[in-house]
């Protein structure tokens, strides 16, 4: 009984990181199309806001992945999840940004978005003892 109980929580962790995986790796070359093309006009908008849902809903999913890596908090969070929680706020305070025309403030929530949401986070992806690491470097 314990087992069966064990190794389903052991297969929805697996699921929420492969959801987590995939749309943040999407989100990385999406964002990564919208940091780099001309600003203001409709595709940077539609794709924008593309972007923006992923990388809330990566965000949001990250929450549930619980730190096996370095120290845990309430049992759960470690501290990459800081991240996820900078994510969440960045999203929504962006797009209030630029909804105000505060295009500056609109701009480094993006930058402070992509490189702390995506980049750095992905870095301490590939530590040891997390699954990229062992994906990639053998575990």
């Amino acid at each position: 009984m314990m087992s069966t109980i064990l190794l389903q929580m052991e297969s929805n962790y697996f699921v929420l990181m492969m959801l987590h995986m995939w749309t943040v790796l999407i989100a990385f070359f999406l964002g990564t199309i919208v940091l780099l093309m001309k600003k203001g006009t409709p595709l940077h908008k539609r794709l924008g806001w593309i972007y923006m849902v992923l990388m809330f809903f990566t965000a949001a999913v990250s929450v549930f992945l619980e730190a096996r890596v370095g120290p845990q908090f309430l049992g759960h969070f470690g501290w990459i999840h800081l991240l996820s929680l900078l994510t969440l706020y960045t999203v929504p305070s962006s797009i209030i940004h630029v909804r105000k025309k505060r295009i500056k403030a609109h701009r480094r929530g993006m930058l402070i978005l992509y490189f702390a949401g995506i980049i750095v986070a992905g870095i301490f992806t590939f530590a040891p003892g997390r699954y990229l690491h062992d994906l990639f470097f053998g575990g």
